[in-house]
């Protein structure tokens, strides 16, 4: 059995990315899965002078522990101005002092969705670029466009289309 962690790439408590990451892991067969929510990893913004003060805060070391016991991870990135949210980047910059190969070469299925036609796709190349030097094996990358309109909290993915396109990816992963 495969280990999946996912998580929305935001601090939103009702994110609609954290939403999709959650669905997407749970399409995966014969997985557990464990669904992070940043709020846990709440630390003081990254900046060389409080990494010399006070060292790498326990919860970078809890969340590079966490993706390392994974065999998927699953991100779901909120766009924030074209970038990542704030929260997620932080998060990411304490831990890669742990480790600049942060992913630890686990394989990833990066998502993005948003309100807007898009579906975070400015983020989400972003990070399909940026996170293999990353140590992340990027499988699969998939924008959910149009949130409101395609997703249900009952029923995940309501556009069968999209819905037999991230099946599609997932299954190859």
């Amino acid at each position: 059995m495969r280990k999946i962690i996912a998580f929305g790439a935001s601090s939103s408590k009702t994110s609609i990315n954290k939403q999709l990451a959650t669905f997407a892991a749970n399409q995966f067969e014969n997985a557990s899965v464990e669904v992070l929510d940043l709020n846990a990893y709440e630390m003081p913004i990254y900046s060389v002078d409080k990494e010399n003060e006070n060292g790498i805060p326990k919860l970078a070391t809890d969340f590079y522990a966490k993706l390392g016991s994974a065999d998927v991870i699953v991100i779901s990135f909120a766009e924030h101005n074209g970038a990542y949210a704030a929260a997620f980047k932080n998060i990411l910059d304490w831990t890669s002092r742990i480790n600049a190969k942060t992913f630890q070469e686990k394989e990833l299925l990066l998502l993005a969705t948003s309100p807007g036609p898009r579906g975070g796709s400015t983020v989400l190349d972003s990070a399909a670029k940026r996170f293999p030097f990353q140590g992340g094996v990027v499988k699969g990358v998939f924008s959910l466009p149009n949130f409101n309109d395609n997703f249900n909290a009952e029923k995940g993915i309501t556009n069968e289309d999209l819905k037999k396109e991230l099946a599609e990816i997932i299954k190859s992963i």
